[in-house]
C-alpha cells in the first residue's frame, strides 16, 4: 500500500455497473520527503493517478492505496481498476532514519 494526497475527483457521464456506489479520485503518491512533513505542503512532482473510492476521501484527505491486481480484489467480478481507495488516513507518525 503507498500514501497519497486527493488532489481532484474524476467525473464520468458513464460508467461500468461495477463501479456504482464509488466514485474516482485524482490521488498525488507521496515520496520519502512527504513522510517528513505529511501536511500537505510539499506536493511530490509527478504523475497523479486515478484511484477508485467507497469510503467518501474527498480532496485534501491522505489515502492508502492499493494498485495492480490488489486493486481489483475489492470487487466481486473481475473489474479493470488500477487503483483501491483502501483507507482514510488520519495521522502519520515517521521518524526519519538517522
Amino acid at each position: 500500500m503507498r500514501l497519497g494526497h486527493v488532489i481532484g475527483t474524476v467525473t464520468l457521464s458513464r460508467q461500468e455497473p461495477a463501479y456504482r456506489g464509488g466514485r474516482f479520485l485524482l490521488v498525488q503518491p507521496w515520496t520519502a520527503a512527504q513522510f517528513a512533513a505529511p501536511t500537505g505542503e510539499l506536493l511530490a512532482a509527478g504523475a497523479a493517478l486515478v484511484v477508485y473510492d467507497r469510503l467518501g476521501a474527498g480532496v485534501g484527505h491522505v489515502v492508502g492505496f492499493t494498485e495492480g491486481s490488489e486493486a481489483a480484489r475489492p470487487f466481486a467480478e473481475p473489474t479493470p481498476v488500477d487503483a483501491y481507495c483502501a483507507a482514510i488516513v488520519d495521522d502519520v507518525y515517521y521518524q526519519p532514519p538517522k
